[in-house]
């Protein structure tokens, strides 16, 4: 199937290094798309592309990671940055 536009969900789980279970979750909360023809799940492999994209790290994004400093604590007392989204990614597929 390669270079035809149509990668299967063990093909997307293959370039993203995740699961088969991975790829199905990230399709039913609604951050990949997929299309089903009969039995038969696929995914664009530009919508594989967009997805990648979304998932990008910011720099400066992952201090929550980083051992505690006294310097750099943000004060909130969650430890964590930014919102507690359910979505995987930034991606925001309805404007695609």
């Amino acid at each position: 199937m390669a270079d035809s536009g149509w990668l299967s969900t063990k093909g997307v789980a293959e370039r993203l290094g995740v699961t088969s279970r991975t790829v199905y979750r990230f399709i039913d909360e609604g951050d990949l798309p997929a299309y089903k023809f009969g039995r038969v799940i696929r995914v664009k492999t530009a919508d594989v592309d967009v997805f990648l994209e979304a998932c990008r790290v910011d720099p400066g994004s992952l201090r929550h990671l980083y051992p505690p400093d006294s310097d750099t604590s943000s004060g909130d007392g969650d430890g964590r940055e930014g919102g507690g989204g359910t979505s995987v990614c930034r991606s925001d597929w309805s404007s695609y």
